[in-house]
């Protein structure tokens, strides 16, 4: 009997629970405008919370107001704030939330062409910064060869190249050979008196 009880209850509160709904105070109000100062007649316009007035006389239960659009007209005092009532604040907001919104799209399209812009200088860059190492690293090569042809330069700095060599003692041993031929020619011709014997 004792296990049923606690079931039995449970049971009851389900369908309480189920049907609670969230509900809100609603905060539109709508204001009768009257032609007669104490409002006993019917109101001839209906104003809307929000509504801006121009309070030219008022009394403890009503205002003599003036609209923007000039009509006149009598109201219950109760019912006027002089702070802004929110739903005025949340429209204004509103509106704000949506310049601003727009403002950043604008924005945000203003900055893709800059964007899009450093995006290409950024891979130039990159591909200079390649450049340069390439051109680095080539002239360290190049640098190691000079070197290399400089440790040359200096071994070899008081010797000449074999073929110079070689041309050099060729024609020497040429006009030796005919400078030989020259003096034992005029050598000849002198031993017997200007003439030719061979």
């Amino acid at each position: 009997m004792r296990k049923a009880f606690p079931l039995a209850a449970l049971l009851v509160l389900v369908p309480f629970s189920v049907m609670a709904e969230t509900a809100y105070v609603t905060d539109n109000l709508r204001l009768g405008l009257h032609q007669a100062s104490d409002a006993s007649d019917r109101a001839f316009r209906t104003l809307e919370s929000g509504q801006a007035l121009e309070i030219i006389s008022r009394d403890r239960n009503y205002a003599n107001v003036r609209l923007p659009d000039g009509v006149e007209g009598f109201v219950k005092t109760a019912y006027l704030v002089f702070d802004k009532p929110a739903k005025l604040i949340v429209a204004e907001a509103a509106a704000k939330n949506a310049a601003l919104q727009q403002e950043l799209a604008e924005t945000k399209a203003a900055f893709e062409a800059p964007a899009s812009t450093i995006a290409v200088l950024e891979r130039q860059l990159d591909e200079s910064k390649a450049a340069v190492e390439s051109s680095a690293s080539q002239v360290t090569e190049l640098s190691e060869q000079v070197a290399a042809y400089r440790s040359r330069q200096a071994h070899f700095k008081y010797s000449m190249p074999a073929m110079w060599v070689g041309g050099a003692m060729l024609v020497c041993l040429l006009v030796g050979f005919l400078a030989g031929l020259w003096w034992v020619d005029r050598a000849s011709r002198r031993r017997h008196g200007g003439i030719r014997i061979y």
